[in-house]
């Protein structure tokens, strides 16, 4: 005679964090389609849902939300996960750049697998578009004090200024963040020419994509918005042939690349 218990026990979870890049669906990566194909279960912002939700399998199902509920669309992923479910999180551009990749880090321990799945960044498509502005050493700034104070931001701002870095403005100016833009463009005035190349792209990759190359001190910030990135070039960076050029710094040698 003997008495066997049978336990179920669900598999291992695992979460894939996904960059889905700046918008054009060319720039989706395949890994980022592979892995949205996997999923079982997936979160996200709901207008970043809607770009690839043809690319999801049936049955796959969506919990989306909102703008301004990061952290809760963190926790729910990782809960999903946890469940032992094949969970994709979506962010836009990378997902570890001013995205979901931190919050649901956060979140997660050891007993579920997290996979990375990199993306495009806002930088990097509007520096295609640019041209080459960040050919040498580059730094991205956020200007949003949402999360972060202004004191904090200034002191980072002034360092990339110092420093004679090229700076990716992200998040550069809102409705409610329209004194910000004008005070970091005047940290950088103090350190370089009025004639300091500045690029501006709005909705990099969409199909209303805008882009030009202005000065530093031409730059109106009333006509930058939060679908903007700002790219204000060093001491070095110069406007060639309508484009934004960057040297790499070093001179060039025989047999080099």
């Amino acid at each position: 005679m003997a008495t066997c218990a049978v336990v179920r026990r669900p598999g291992r979870g695992r979460l894939a964090v996904v960059g889905l890049g700046p918008g054009a669906r060319d720039l989706l990566t395949p890994r980022a389609k592979a892995e949205l194909r996997r999923a079982s279960v997936l979160v996200g912002l709901d207008q970043y849902v809607d770009q690839i939700r043809d690319l999801l399998r049936p049955g796959t199902r969506i919990l989306e939300s909102g703008l301004g509920a990061e952290e809760e669309r963190a926790r729910t992923a990782v809960e999903e996960a946890r469940k032992g479910q094949a969970v994709a999180l979506i962010g836009s551009g990378d997902a570890g750049v001013y995205a979901m990749a931190s919050p649901a880090l956060a979140e997660a321990s050891d007993d579920i697998d997290v996979v990375g799945v990199p993306g495009v960044t806002a930088a990097l498509a509007a520096g295609a578009i640019l041209g080459a502005p960040l050919g040498h050493d580059h730094v991205s700034i956020s200007l949003s004090d949402l999360h972060t104070p202004w004191e904090v931001i200034e002191r980072r701002v002034r360092a990339a200024a110092e420093a004679d870095l090229v700076v990716t403005f992200y998040n550069p100016r809102s409705r409610g963040r329209d004194w910000q833009l004008p005070k970091a463009l005047a940290i950088l005035a103090g350190h370089r020419e009025p004639s300091t190349p500045v690029g501006v792209v709005r909705n990099a990759s969409r199909p209303d994509e805008s882009a030009r190359v202005t000065t530093l001190a031409a730059l109106d910030p009333a006509t930058v918005d939060m679908m903007t990135v700002v790219t204000v070039g060093n001491t070095a960076t110069r406007e060639i042939a309508g484009r934004m050029v960057t040297p790499r710094g070093y001179r060039w040698q025989e047999g080099t690349a």
